[in-house]
């Protein structure tokens, strides 16, 4: 079994007991998926199945959307509803003073992960720390907001369209807006709703899916690199490649490559897997090869 399926994570639980369903329904050992969602989270999430899986860390560069609820006057240790409340305030913010905040977030800013979050602080997840009751100094990182739009807001509670870029934090998102507005904030619910050019509508269900039926919506592993330029090989180039060999830029009709760009490698309409420009040695390397010639 190889490709990849639009899955739309429910609610409730992890990616990882998401991905392993769908590695019992489809029967297969080499399953990945492309960015993990919270368990209060939904929404999309691309899962690779067989070879196809190295296309997952490639994936995980994709630009994302999202649409947050967010609660204003609350803060909480993991800055979503599901934390223990660390402060409560009252909350006086209209609506021009939320529009106001929102713009303080667009474009490149630095963002502090949450504590409970996946990643490693000396090679301890941070949420294994959090759960020692250990502090922990974590690092600002440069994030880019590309898009924040104010869907709706009412009383204490509003809701926000985000489009960011790769290492983005929602739940930090919404700390960071609380904290501009004085009030503090934690998020209600999350729903991914694009990632590397796939939209949420094009997502199955879990319960939807069967042994009987997964292979139906399994789509071609090509789909998830539509946006890399393509290079045509010949046969022979086609063996050379999938066989680990890299190819001479002097044997390619079009080799105007920035350095360290992927590239999808075909042979005809056979996709062979992914290289990358590497302009010092004026060849394409190999990134990885899905399909043998």
């Amino acid at each position: 079994m190889q490709g990849l399926i639009l899955l739309n994570k429910p609610k409730g639980i992890t990616s990882f007991s998401a991905v392993n369903k769908l590695k019992w329904l489809g029967q297969e050992k080499r399953v990945g998926h492309t960015g993990t969602l919270d368990p209060l989270a939904t929404g999309l999430l691309p899962v690779f199945f067989g070879r196809a899986t190295a296309l997952a860390g490639i994936m995980l560069d994709a630009d994302k959307s999202y649409i947050a609820e967010v609660k204003l006057g609350i803060t909480t240790d993991t800055c979503d509803i599901t934390g223990t409340v660390s402060a409560e305030k009252s909350v006086s913010v209209t609506r021009e003073q939320l529009l106001e905040a929102l713009e303080k977030f667009k474009g490149k800013i630095m963002q502090t992960p949450p504590i409970y979050s996946a990643l490693k602080k000396d090679g301890v997840r941070l949420y294994e720390l959090a759960r020692q009751g250990k502090t922990v100094d974590i690092e600002a990182r440069e994030i880019r907001i590309n898009s924040l739009e104010l869907l709706a807001f009412e009383g204490d509670t509003f809701k926000i369209a985000v489009d960011c870029s790769k290492g983005t934090y929602i739940r930090s998102l919404c700390r960071d807006i609380g904290d501009a507005l004085g009030c503090g904030a934690t998020m209600t619910e999350l729903i991914r709703t694009a990632t590397g050019g796939f939209d949420i509508k094009d997502a199955v269900s879990l319960d939807d899916l069967t042994r009987e039926n997964i292979t139906d919506f399994i789509l071609p592993e090509e789909t998830a690199l539509a946006y890399l330029t393509e290079v045509k090989v010949t046969e022979k180039q086609a063996v050379r490649f999938s066989n680990g060999g890299q190819l001479s830029y002097e044997r390619l009709k079009n080799a105007d490559f920035a350095d360290g760009q992927l590239l999808r490698v075909k042979f005809g309409d056979k996709f062979l897997g992914v290289g990358y420009a590497d302009n010092a040695n004026a060849q394409i390397a190999i990134k990885c090869v899905i399909n043998q010639w």
